[in-house]
């Protein structure tokens, strides 16, 4: 067992000081994650600052039986897409005739920023429709989780992992399409 995993232990047990360590230890590497699905550093900061407190707050229910780094995955991804969705609704909200919302729109200004927040979008209308489609392919395609490590922390075998995979990239593949 290496080191953060131990931690990951001693901390769902209740040891403070192990949390404490863990969550200086895990934070470059939830940044980095945080950025890989939100463009913007601020806003990649500021989902990275709300992993580290579910972290801290919900390292109680991780089961040690499972991979920490899986665990530490999906809270990073559902903080990072929570976030989105917050600046989201915060822009809506602001935008004013003599602001319109697309004023700040990274997606006039950057391709690879665009097609980030394209792909949010995507995952938004998935999820409405299809909220079992969407876990799975955050894991494998903006994690970069193995299969087997997706059907272990899902607890779903690896056939049905690999067809969810498959009809939600076919789903955010038609939402993308601009035709």
């Amino acid at each position: 067992m290496n080191d953060i995993e131990e931690l990951a232990a001693l901390a769902a047990n209740g040891d403070v000081a192990a949390r404490d360590t863990l969550l200086a230890r895990i934070a470059p590497q939830v940044l980095r994650q945080c950025l890989r699905i939100l463009p913007c550093l601020q806003d990649a900061e500021e989902a990275c600052q709300d992993t580290l407190l579910q972290v801290a707050l919900k390292i109680s229910t991780f089961d040690a039986r499972a991979r920490f780094s899986t665990w530490l995955y999906v809270v990073t991804a559902n903080c990072a897409r929570q976030t989105y969705r917050s600046l989201k609704r915060r822009a809506s909200e602001q935008a004013t005739p003599q602001l319109p919302l697309d004023a700040a729109d990274p997606r006039t200004t950057s391709v690879i920023a665009g097609s980030r927040l394209d792909l949010l979008d995507a995952l938004e209308q998935l999820e409405a429709h299809r909220a079992e489609l969407v876990g799975p392919l955050v894991l494998r395609d903006l994690c970069q989780l193995s299969y087997e490590e997706i059907a272990a922390h899902l607890d779903i075998p690896l056939g049905t992992l690999k067809s969810r995979i498959h009809d939600a990239r076919r789903h955010v593949r038609a939402s993308l399409d601009p035709a």
